[in-house]
């Protein structure tokens, strides 16, 4: 019985690693399509979402059921309650790339990225999908000094997201108000994608040690701490003018 019960545990650490795997491709597939303006790879990353919210729905089902029959404590209980927070992290990062590639449909057969920040997105795209990647090898190998690199490699996220905000402020931009609402939309997925990709490393960190984070990179070195505050935009609001409809908003989470 008990065996069986930890297989359980075991799959639902197997659901966790899929979902990630799943939607770091979503955001680089949605990157190429945003960039290429190739409508049928975005079409593709927008269906591929529902695989997500499947696995995400099966996994809360299992959770549940292990909490109310097996009744865990401890170690196990902080496994089940953990990965529950873990895949609304995944479930949330899948959305995000589902509004990039909603974005690039929306200006089909248009670009949403002007030339001059087609670098500044494509890199921003693959730092997002190797932050995901880098998260998905924290799950599986429960490593606790890699999860705490991650915020350290956000914080070129957050420098990406201020270089689309001083090309935003620039006397010089000459695209207009629907690029500009456009690309301070991009910014803020993939800030936030990254954003929950640095989560589920920290609540891995949790996981294994019982402490927060934040608690431990208090003791870290002076010269590997991680920078403080947030990347330009965080906080501000941007969701407005959202990619579907043109007007509406996609919610930013």
């Amino acid at each position: 019985m008990r065996d069986a019960y930890h297989e359980e545990l075991d799959s639902i650490g197997d659901s966790l690693v899929e979902m990630a795997r799943l939607v770091g491709s979503a955001i680089g597939r949605a990157t190429t399509a945003i960039l290429d303006a190739d409508l049928k790879l975005a079409e593709s990353v927008i269906e591929a979402d529902k695989r997500v919210d499947e696995l995400q729905h099966d996994l809360e089902a299992r959770a549940i059921a292990l909490l109310a029959r097996q009744q865990p404590v401890a170690t196990d209980l902080r496994i089940v309650v953990t990965s529950l927070r873990m895949s609304a992290d995944l479930e949330r990062s899948g959305d995000l790339a589902q509004h990039v590639a909603k974005l690039a449909r929306l200006r089909f057969p248009n670009r949403a990225v002007p030339h001059d920040l087609h670098a500044t997105i494509l890199e921003m795209g693959q730092l997002a999908q190797r932050l995901m990647a880098k998260s998905a090898e924290v799950i599986i190998t429960k490593d606790v000094d890699l999860a705490l690199q991650l915020e350290q490699d956000d914080d070129e996220m957050d420098l990406l997201h201020r270089t689309l905000f001083q090309h935003l402020l620039d006397d010089k931009w000459k695209h207009g108000i629907e690029t500009a609402v456009d690309v301070t939309l991009l910014g803020r997925y993939y800030e936030r994608f990254a954003d929950h990709a640095v989560a589920v490393a920290k609540r891995v960190v949790f996981l294994v040690t019982g402490e927060h984070a934040d608690e431990l990179q208090q003791d870290l070195p002076p010269e590997i701490q991680p920078a403080t505050g947030t990347g330009a935009g965080a906080g501000t609001g941007a969701g407005a003018g959202g990619a579907e409809g043109g007007g509406g908003a996609d919610e930013i989470v």
